[in-house]
C-alpha cells in the first residue's frame, strides 16, 4: 500500500499540495482536510492528514472520530485528538478483536466551531487490514480455467479429468448462523461477544473445500444472504425487510447487531478457511452476487443508485477488512452482471454506472486492492452463439449495452484507467466469476462458444479467472432455454464436456480445430486479431 493515496474527493477543489512522493492530495470545497492514508502499524492505526491551511477553531486541534458504519458525521467515539497543522500525523489504538475494535470502522476529521464539532474531512478506512494476517497462505493460481461444481459429481474423479483448476461455490452468511441451544453450534468470539455458528453446515463446507483443495483446485466462495434462517435475521438490512423476494438481500450495515454480525462472519470465514487451520483453504471471495441487479440479487427498496452502492460499499469494506485481516493474500471481489448500458429489469442498475459509484466511493475512502468478477454472458442469455451476437446489443464502443466476451476488451481496457488501477498502480484482478453457453439450439453451438470464451479469456493477462456456470444442466434454468451444463439432466456428457476438457491441455490443438470448424474462421485468428462478427436481429431464436 502506497503511504499516501491520491483522494479525489470532488470535481471541484479548493486546492491542491503535491505530497511526499509527488502524490497530489485534493480537497473538495466545505472539507479542507485530508486523510492522506490511514494504516495499521503494529498494534495503532496511524493517520496521515494533510491541508493547504489550517481550517480556525476554537481550541487549535484535530479531532478524529471513528465511526461505525452506520454512523454518519460527528456521532462516534473520539478515538484521538492531535494539535492542527497543514501535515500532521496522529495514532491510536487498533484494539484488534476487542469491544472496541476499529478494524472496520471508518474515521473523520472534526474541529470545534462555535462549540459545535463540524466534520472538516471525508471519511476514510483502514486500507492495509492484511497488516494484521497471521493466518497467511500461498495462493492455489494454478490457472484460469474453472467451473460450477455438481456436489454430486466431486467425489468421482470428473472435476480431475476436466483439468479445472478453479471453482466457485456459494455460502449463506445467514445459513452457517446458528444459537448456544443447539448442541453442534460452534462458538467464536469476537469484538468480545460470542457468536455461533452451525457446526454440522459448517463441517459440510469444511470437507468440500478440503476435498477441491486436494483435487489442486482453487476455491471461490460466493456470499450470499437469501435471509431464511432465523438466526441470520440480523443481517438482512432494514431497506430489504417485508419487501420483495429475492434469492439474497442486501447486508445489514443500518444496524449495530448486523454491523457486528457481520464483522464476526468476515472474521470467522477469513480464519477457518486460510489454509491454516485445517479445514480447507479459500482464495477469493466474493462479496454479493450480481449486486447491480438490486430486485434480482441484493435487494433493497431503495430506486437510489447512491443508497444502494453505499450500503453494499460498506458491507465491502466490512468483509474486506475482517477476511484480509486473517489472510493477507485472500482477494476480496465485488460483482456485476454483462448489462453494460442496458437493463432488461428495471429494477437493476446499469452495470457501468454501478461500477463507475462503487469505485467512486473505494477513491473517496481509501483505495484498497478490491477484484472485479464481472459475468460476460451473451445478450440475450439463450443466445447460442458467443463468436456472432446481435449487433444490436454488441458494440465495440463504451456505448455498448453489454459487455459479452466478444467486446470483452471494452472493459479491461476501462480497468486499465488511472482511476480504477490499485493501491500500487496496477490493473486490478478481473475474475469472470461465471459464464455459461446454453446447448437448446445445438450442442455443436455450446461447443464453439465454451472454446471461444476460454480462449479469448486465456488471451488476457488481466484475467484471473474464467469459471464455467456450469457442470450440469438445471431444470428450472432449462424451461429459459439454458441448458448450460456440461451434462444432461441424466448424468450424460454432452459433446462440451470433451471441448472443455481439451482446452487448456494438450490436446487443445483439436478442441481449436473443431471450435474453429463450426464457426467458420480460425478461431486463434478470429481472437488474436479482435475480430468482432455480428448479425441482424435481437438475438431472439425461434
Amino acid at each position: 500500500m502506497l503511504l499516501l493515496t491520491v483522494l479525489f474527493l470532488m470535481a471541484t477543489a479548493a486546492g491542491s499540495m503535491l505530497l511526499p512522493g509527488n502524490t497530489k492530495t485534493v480537497w473538495a470545497a466545505g472539507r479542507p482536510v485530508a486523510i492522506a492514508s490511514c494504516l495499521v502499524e503494529g498494534d495503532e492505526v496511524v493517520l496521515t492528514l494533510q491541508t493547504s491551511s489550517v481550517p480556525a477553531s476554537d481550541d487549535g486541534l484535530f479531532y478524529v472520530y471513528a465511526d461505525e458504519v452506520y454512523e454518519d458525521g460527528t456521532v462516534g467515539k473520539v478515538a484521538a485528538t492531535v494539535k492542527a497543522g497543514t501535515s500532521v500525523s496522529v495514532r491510536f489504538p487498533l484494539s484488534y478483536n476487542t469491544a472496541d475494535s476499529n478494524l472496520s470502522k471508518k474515521f473523520l476529521i472534526a474541529m470545534k466551531k462555535g462549540g459545535q464539532m463540524v466534520q472538516v474531512s471525508d471519511e476514510h478506512y483502514i486500507t492495509n487490514p492484511e497488516a494484521l494476517a497471521v493466518y497467511t497462505s500461498a495462493r492455489q493460481d494454478r490457472g484460469i480455467k474453472g467451473i460450477l461444481p455438481d456436489i454430486t459429481k466431486v467425489s468421482d474423479g470428473q472435476l480431475q479429468d476436466l483439468g479445472v483448476t478453479q471453482v466457485v461455490y456459494n455460502l449463506d452468511i445467514g445459513g452457517i448462523c446458528s444459537d448456544p441451544s443447539k448442541a453442534d453450534a460452534i462458538a467464536y468470539s469476537y469484538n468480545g461477544k460470542t457468536f455461533y455458528f452451525d457446526g454440522d453446515l459448517v463441517s459440510r463446507f469444511d470437507s468440500t473445500i478440503r476435498s477441491f483443495n486436494k483435487f489442486g483446485m482453487q476455491v471461490t466462495l460466493v456470499l450470499l444472504n437469501d435471509g431464511q434462517n432465523p438466526y441470520g435475521s440480523d443481517l438482512i438490512h432494514p431497506l430489504a425487510v417485508g419487501g420483495e423476494s429475492c434469492p439474497s438481500y442486501a447486508m445489514n450495515v443500518a444496524q449495530e447487531a448486523g454491523t457486528e454480525h457481520l464483522k464476526a462472519i468476515g472474521a470467522f470465514l477469513g480464519q477457518r478457511y486460510s489454509g491454516q487451520t485445517g479445514h480447507g483453504q479459500v482464495d477469493n471471495w466474493i462479496v454479493g452476487n450480481e449486486v447491480n441487479a438490486r430486485t434480482s440479487w441484493w435487494y433493497t427498496n431503495s430506486t437510489s443508485l447512491d443508497v444502494n452502492v453505499n450500503t453494499y460499499v460498506k458491507a465491502f469494506r466490512i468483509f474486506y477488512n475482517e477476511i484480509k485481516g486473517m489472510n493477507a493474500n485472500a482477494r476480496i471481489y465485488n460483482s456485476i452482471d454483462q448489462e453494460w448500458n442496458r437493463k432488461s429489469n428495471p429494477g437493476s442498475f446499469l452495470a457501468k454506472e454501478y461500477l463507475d459509484q462503487f469505485n467512486y466511493y473505494m477513491n473517496r475512502e481509501g483505495n484498497i486492492d478490491w477484484g472485479l468478477s464481472y459475468h460476460p454472458y451473451n445478450s440475450p442469455l439463450y443466445d447460442p452463439y458467443a463468436w456472432n451476437g446481435p449487433a444490436v446489443w454488441v458494440k465495440n464502443n463504451l456505448s455498448t449495452p453489454y459487455i459479452t466476451m466478444q467486446n470483452i476488451d471494452l472493459l479491461i481496457d476501462y480497468m486499465h484507467r488511472d482511476k480504477f488501477l490499485n493501491p500500487n498502480g496496477e490493473v486490478r484482478s478481473i475474475s469472470l466469476a461465471e459464464i455459461g453457453y446454453t446447448s437448446a439450439f445445438g450442442s455443436e453451438n455450446q461447443e464453439a462458444s465454451i472454446a471461444y470464451g476460454y480462449l479469448k479469456a486465456a488471451s488476457i493477462p488481466d484475467i484471473d479467472s474464467f469459471i464455467l456456470f456450469r457442470q450440469t444442466d438445471e431444470a428450472y434454468e432449462m424451461e429459459s432455454n439454458l441448458a448450460l451444463g456440461l451434462y444432461d439432466l441424466e448424468g450424460n456428457k454432452k459433446p462440451s464436456y470433451e471441448m472443455y476438457k481439451n482446452l487448456g491441455s494438450a490436446n487443445e490443438a483439436a478442441a481449436k480445430a473443431r471450435a474453429s470448424e463450426i464457426i467458420g474462421m480460425d478461431i486463434d485468428k478470429m481472437i488474436a486479431e479482435k475480430i468482432v462478427w455480428t448479425r441482424n436481429g435481437n438475438g431472439v431464436v425461434q
